[in-house]
This record gives C-alpha cells, structure tokens and sequence, in this order.
C-alpha cells in the first residue's frame, strides 16, 4: 500500500456490496462506495448517519477511486456491465491498484484480462450475503501476484470474515439446491400454506438454519435471488427455478429485501426488521391440562414423557409390553441423569419429573388424561388402529395429539371419532433440545383445541408454529425435495458428497450439509417421508430415490447403525 491510511474503493452497492460497505465502515481504512443509483445512495447515506460512522464516502462519480489502492467490484452478475466497470476502472486507477470482483457466474480468468491488470485481479465468492464473521473464499488466477493475493487475505481480515476454500462445482451445485428450496418457500408462502413467520421460524429451529428462507432471501436481494433463479432455470430448464409470481411482483414494486428496506419484512436505517414477528391469535380458550398419556416407548415417545414429566405434567407413558415400559423408563432416567450431568437439567428437577412419571402396558391408563400424545412408529395402519382404541378408552373432552411428521393428522386420527378434539403436535428429534413444534389443526379442530395444544407447548418451552393439515406440514414439505435433489446428485460421476456438504456448510452457514442431515435423520426415514410426500404430490422433487432404496434394502440406514452416505465403520 502506497499510503498511511489505505483507502477501499466499493463499487455496487447492491446486496454484497452494501454488505460490505457496513463491515468495513469500523475497519481502519479510508472508505468510497459508488453507486449510479441515487436512492441507493440516499439510503446508505441514512444508515450511516444513524450509524455514526465517519470515514466512509459514498458518490455516484468513479472518478474518486483514482486514490484507491484496492476497489471491490460487486455490480451484477451481467458480464456487460462488469466488463464496462472494469474498463472505467482501467482508466480510472493506477496501474498498482488492486481490482477484486465478487463475480459468481462471470469466469475470473477473463475479467482478469479484461481488467488490464491480470496481476492485480482476484475475486471473492460469497455464496450468502456476506455478515460478520461470515464465509468467503479469496480466489485467485494463475496470473494472480503474491502481493495482490496478501492484499486481499488483509482485506478478508479488515471485513471481519472467515476464510474458507469450496471446490467450484461444489459451489455451483449446493447454490443450485439451496435456490431451489428458497423459491418453494415463498410458492409455500404465496399459495397460503403457512405465514412468513410460520415459515421461516420452522426452518430455523427445525432444522437449525442460520435464517429462515424468507429472511435469506431479503438479505440475498429479491431481485438478485430472481436473477439467479433465472439463469439457472435458462440452463437447465427446470421448473423448480422458475421464479415464483410472487418475487416477480415484490421486485416490480421496488421491494427488494433489506437492502431497500422493504422485502417478505420491513427494516429501519440500520438494516434491521421492524415489523413485529407475526403472532398467531388462537381464539378458543384452553382448557385445563392436569394429566398427560404418552403412547410410544421409541425415542420421540420417550422425548416427550421426559419434557412433559419436567414441565410438571404428571404423565404416563403407555406401550405394549411391561419390558418395553421398563426399558423406556430407563432411557428416560439415563437421558435426565445427563441433562444433570451437562447442567442442563437441576437435580431437583429430575427427582421431581420422576416422581411425576409412571408406565404401563395397559391402554386404559388413558383413561383419566386430559391430553393423549400417540408416537408410535410412522405407519398410518399402526396409527389408524391406536387411535380407533384410543377413542373407546378417553374420556370425554380429551385432547388427542398425533406426532406425526409426514402423514395427514386426519387419516390417522379419524377412527378415534373424535375429529374436533384432535391436533397434530410435531415435535422435533430429540425433543428435549429441539424447540420447535409444528401445532396441525384439520378441518373439524376446534379453537379450543387449538388454544390447549398451544397452552401445553408453551409450558413445555416449545415454539409453536401453525400450518394447515397437508403432508409434510412445513418443514418436511420443504426439506425434503431439497435432500432429494442432493440424492440425484450422485447419479452424476464424480459428485461428491463431502464437497457439497462442505459447500452448503461453509457457504450457506447450513450446520450439516444435505447427506450428512440425510444420516442424521435415517436413510429408512428419509425414504418412507419421500414415500408419502410424492403419494400425497406426485412432484418429481418427491420421488422417492432408488439410492436410498438400494441402501435401506442393503441395512444402510445413516448414523444410527454407522452405515450411511457419509457415515462409515
């Protein structure tokens, strides 16, 4: 660098190059952000008035990168405009400055020679908006200097973000997938099958997402996701690129995600949302939940006796043999001893949840609950056939719950004849960690039920979310063509499993990629919920994949037994 204070030229002062603009703002560089968009301006000007921040110079003239050492090029992905840009910047800046092109689609090799200082280019990839502490990789040329490439690496540093290296094709493809499922969420929205809140808080805490899809799409830029989309549907002609009617209406409108300030949310100045998380107003009151029944002795059963016996809930887990009752029992005693062990759980607590736990193999012991939880295997017969028992043996007035992950509440819960008492409350596995809870009501539930199903979550410490009765509900209705595109992956040579993980890992903040998640869940699971989603859809996104009927054929069924697509030994 030629001068004591170094000065970082941002041209493009979109979504990464906004995003940028406000990770250097505190960084001890001189800084000059050009954009030809006068709004574009005036609203960063905004934020960095609120903001406080001196140092950082924002003009629509590019003449003021004459005294940058370094400027990011971070316009759109249209190699027109990109080679124009450069082509100023060649007469604009010294022979030494340093150009780095956050270019996703455009080959850096040729923007290196276009920009008349191929020594001197790199590019940045950000498959996600860049944040703090977020991912990118610095990527260089066979021409790249080694100066200019210590340049860039004390850039990364000034930006406060995490170096990573993602193969190329590996990045091509977890962008593909990633896009895909973003576009399905908002059909999901824009068809009326869940809220905006609904949606993304479901996939946050169901499967531990840095952002729910709506949210991701806003900080990516409405109009930069719909670009993408659109290249990627030019290039493969896959309908499920095709961008939603609705994200063509929010960019005609102006609303292009936070960087407008006005996207699926609204942000104030600092690029913050400020409309209020949507709550769901149940308008049935609830009724009094004194005594709990669990009817399973699997793991989600024995999940949801120990947190409804921690709550305070006197429950009773009920299966099918004194043995299973005995060892389930057992399990949930060990799982309470290491809560204690990991301070998660007090030992008061655990005395107490046990006191307030019982068995037994006998269904009567329903007989006296105010709230009944069937978790036994995902089988509609097996479910079909309990709640048939399940409707001789409650009281009247009791609250019967499914657990169910990929079924109809309704086909499962229809021979109880008890249709306005009957919900679907989907916990997530292990349900004493996960928070969430997808709370289904069919046609026939009641307000009332509804509102007692919310009331018992809401003492268990879950977030509830409320979706209709349709296979899949949210989470699944969305995961699950996502894993099942990763799957048709590998019927390509030379895919690689661990480079896509890596690449949605590290790229997307995801934390497991799709085939390590496919372990986690089970190959058998993962296949039987393919299986009813495509009954229920009949989408090609659904099919279930001959791979995994190979392996589950096979006994390859993920972590569970170590044996899985990315699990071995």
């Amino acid at each position: 660098m030629t001068q004591q204070t170094p000065v970082i030229g941002v041209i493009g002062l979109g979504t990464i190059g906004s995003a940028l603009l406000t990770l250097l703002r505190d960084a001890p560089r001189e800084v000059i952000g050009v954009d030809i968009d006068p709004s574009v301006l005036a609203r960063l000007n905004g934020q960095l008035q609120t903001a406080g921040t001196d140092g950082v110079t924002l003009t629509g003239d590019i003449g003021l990168l004459s005294r940058a050492d370094l400027v990011v090029e971070a316009v759109g992905e249209d190699e027109a405009v990109k080679t124009e840009v450069l082509r100023r910047l060649r007469t604009v800046c010294p022979a030494e400055t340093v150009v780095v092109s956050t270019t996703a689609s455009v080959p850096l090799t040729r923007l290196a020679a276009l920009s008349g200082r191929p020594g001197n280019t790199m590019g940045l990839r950000f498959l996600a908006p860049p944040g703090p502490g977020g991912p990118v990789e610095a990527v260089r040329t066979t021409m790249t200097s080694q100066d200019t490439a210590a340049s860039v690496d004390t850039l990364v540093g000034d930006l406060g973000l995490t170096p990573v290296t993602v193969d190329s094709r590996c990045a091509t493809d977890a962008t593909a997938l990633v896009y895909a499922y973003l576009n399905r969420a908002t059909s999901l929205y824009e068809r009326g099958g869940a809220s905006r809140d609904g949606i993304d808080t479901a996939m946050r805490l169901g499967c531990g997402l840095p952002f729910g899809p709506l949210e991701l799409l806003d900080r990516i830029g409405l109009d930069s996701a719909v670009a993408t989309l659109t290249d990627l549907h030019r290039r493969t002609g896959d309908a499920s690129f095709r961008p939603t009617g609705l994200l063509g209406e929010l960019v005609e409108q102006g609303r292009l995600g936070r960087k407008s300030g006005h996207g699926f949310y609204v942000y104030d100045g600092s690029g913050r949302p400020v409309d209020a998380r949507e709550s769901v107003a149940v308008p049935g009151k609830a009724a009094g939940v004194d005594r709990i029944a669990v009817v399973g002795s699997g793991t989600m059963a024995r999940g949801i006796a120990e947190i409804t016996s921690v709550a305070g809930f006197p429950t009773v887990l009920v299966a099918r043999s004194e043995e299973k009752v005995s060892q389930a029992l057992a399990k949930i005693e060990e799982s309470l001893s290491r809560g204690v062990l990991r301070g998660r759980v007090a030992p008061a607590t655990k005395a107490a949840a046990l006191d307030l736990l019982g068995g037994s193999d006998d269904l009567r012991a329903v007989s006296d609950c105010d709230l009944v939880i069937e978790a036994v295997v995902e089988d509609l017969d097996v479910k079909r056939a309990l709640f048939a028992r399940l409707g001789a043996e409650c009281k009247p007035g009791v609250l019967l719950a499914t657990t169910t992950s990929s079924l109809s509440v309704t086909a499962c819960s229809e021979p109880a004849g008890h249709a306005a008492g009957v919900v679907g409350m989907h916990f997530f596995n292990p349900a004493p960690v996960m928070r969430l809870v997808e709370l289904v009501r069919t046609d026939d539930t009641t307000d009332e039920a509804v509102a007692t199903a919310q009331a018992v979550c809401a003492r268990l410490g879950k977030t509830t979310v409320h979706c209709r009765d349709r296979v899949g509900f949210i989470v699944n209705y969305l995961l699950f063509p996502y894993l099942g595109r990763a799957l048709t992956l590998l019927d390509r040579h030379g895919t690689s499993a661990e480079g896509i993980d890596t690449a949605v890992e590290r790229g997307f903040g995801h934390p497991m990629g799709p085939f390590a998640l496919l372990d986690a869940i089970g190959l058998d699971v993962s296949l039987a919920i393919q299986r009813e989603l495509y009954a229920e859809f009949g989408e090609p996104d659904f099919a279930p994949s001959p791979l995994l009927e190979q392996l589950v054929s096979s006994g390859w069924l993920g972590r569970k037994n170590r044996k899985g697509l990315r699990t071995a030994g």
